[in-house]
């Protein structure tokens, strides 16, 4: 039994170490990962009032999450309010 086991282990690692070679003849040519331009062609001309106008709605968007944070903060600190005097109120509770 143990012999078929390592046999089946020396497959399989053969097989593995085949999948994992290489070769050094090429079938095709590489192709270029990214192809390069000037930064002119790259972005439309109209873009110049972006940056101002991502900014402001950035800022927006920090102010309504700082807010929402705030909110959510507020709402935390009272369920753990209720809740430690849920917790002081069951231990003031006569045991049986």
């Amino acid at each position: 039994m143990k012999k078929i086991v390592y046999a089946a282990f020396a497959a399989t690692a053969a097989l593995a170490l085949a999948a994992c070679g290489s070769s050094d003849t090429a079938t095709e040519e590489a192709a270029a990962d990214t192809v390069e331009m000037p930064a002119e062609e790259a972005m439309p001309a109209d873009t110049a009032a972006a940056p101002a106008e991502a900014a402001a709605a950035g800022a927006e968007a920090s102010a309504d999450a700082a807010g929402d944070a705030k909110m959510d903060a507020e709402k935390a600190a009272g369920d753990a309010e209720k809740a430690a005097d849920d917790a002081k109120m069951a231990s003031e509770e006569p045991k049986m």
